[in-house]
């Protein structure tokens, strides 16, 4: 095992999650908003800060790598990496070795987010299997039985739906999106979080049913992403969940690109 960690990064459109791995073990993590426009010293000072909470320093890390839907964010972190830490960077990309054949139209349309769930997804789980991500949009993947990127499905996400219910209806105020008792609400509130989650967990099963009676029975749902924990109780056809499934996946490529 190395005596230095990996600092691994997943820059989401809502939120970024942050981990660092000593090996193959996870030693801790935190997610925060993301912010767009956050120049290499902001995000230095943001982790250095964090690390502090976990007992790390900047000067454990030895490598770095991130997957990121995000270009301001992706460019400030390879400033931060090459000429804050003065660390390695692995990016990953459509043109990264990851191991994980991607059969998409075009390959470079996969977010890196979701080929690093693949990769830590088979390895764990094995295939075929579905993958789904809570995040700013809920994502299904679909990986064969040979490890194979066969495609997937994006719908609104769980928080986005939710806002865009309250920025156009006036009479309905923000709620706390909690698992609801009842399908059948008894105020406004309760209504809202019965429609939001257990709607969501309709759809959830409903597309996976459509995705297996196209590729076939899979052998694991997964759920990941921020959401996961709160939506995986309504989803049925769920039957394993890992929030950090995405950081597993780049320590797994990071790992494997490491070794060439």
């Amino acid at each position: 095992m190395p005596t230095w960690m990996l600092l691994v990064i997943d820059v989401g459109n809502t939120h970024t999650v942050i981990g660092c791995f000593k090996g193959r073990e996870l030693k801790a993590n935190w997610r925060v908003a993301t912010q767009r426009q956050a120049t290499a010293d902001e995000l230095a000072f943001t982790i250095s800060n964090l690390f502090q909470l976990g007992g790390v320093t900047l000067n454990d890390i030895g490598a770095v790598a991130i997957a990121s839907v995000v270009p301001t964010v992706t460019a400030s972190l390879l400033d931060m990496s090459a000429n804050i830490l003065n660390k390695e960077i692995l990016a990953v990309g459509p043109d990264t070795d990851t191991g994980v054949p991607i059969l998409y139209d075009n390959p470079q349309e996969v977010g890196a987010d979701r080929i690093a769930n693949a990769a830590a997804g088979f390895e764990l789980y094995g295939g075929p299997l579905i993958i789904v991500d809570f995040g700013t949009a809920t994502t299904f993947d679909a990986i064969t039985e040979r490890g194979e990127y066969l495609g997937g499905s994006i719908a609104p996400g769980v928080e986005v739906s939710s806002e865009a219910l309250f920025s156009r209806a006036a009479r309905l105020s923000r709620v706390d999106l909690v698992h609801p008792e009842a399908a059948i609400g008894k105020n406004t509130r309760e209504s809202i979080q019965s429609g939001v989650i257990i709607g969501t967990g309709g759809l959830v099963d409903r597309i996976i049913e459509r995705i297996e009676a196209e590729m076939g029975p899979v052998k694991q749902v997964v759920a990941t992403g921020g959401l996961a924990g709160l939506m995986s109780p309504e989803c049925k056809r769920v039957t394993a969940v890992d929030p950090t499934l995405t950081l597993t996946g780049l320590q797994r490529i990071y790992e494997r690109n490491r070794r060439k």
